[in-house]
């Protein structure tokens, strides 16, 4: 079972949840929420198939690529540095299960 990857997207998913409370704003909470299903969709087959990372690495990568433009614009660790650092690890422990 892919814990890390379940755990990465549980993160992902309550993460958005706070967001919004804090916040507001309808489609954060969709696109939050969509990640985050995608990445716990993506461990779950990373549980079943050790090499099937393709949906796990496309989410992280996206996810890495919004969060980190975000990071940079704001230089706000909180969450958007947060995000694409985790999401940078993810990626790197998903292309060392490729080998």
């Amino acid at each position: 079972m892919d814990l890390v990857g379940f755990a990465y997207a549980a993160l992902l998913t309550i993460g958005t949840i706070l967001g919004y409370k804090r916040r507001g704003g309808v489609p954060f909470l969709i696109a939050g929420l969509s990640v985050g299903f995608f990445a716990g969709y993506g461990a779950y087959r990373v549980s079943n198939d050790r090499r099937d990372v393709k949906v796990s690495l496309l989410t992280a990568f996206f996810l890495a690529m919004i969060m980190g433009l975000r990071f940079k614009r704001s230089k706000k660790i909180m969450p958007a540095g947060l995000f694409a650092g985790l999401s940078m690890v993810m990626i790197l422990r998903l292309f060392i299960l490729l080998l």
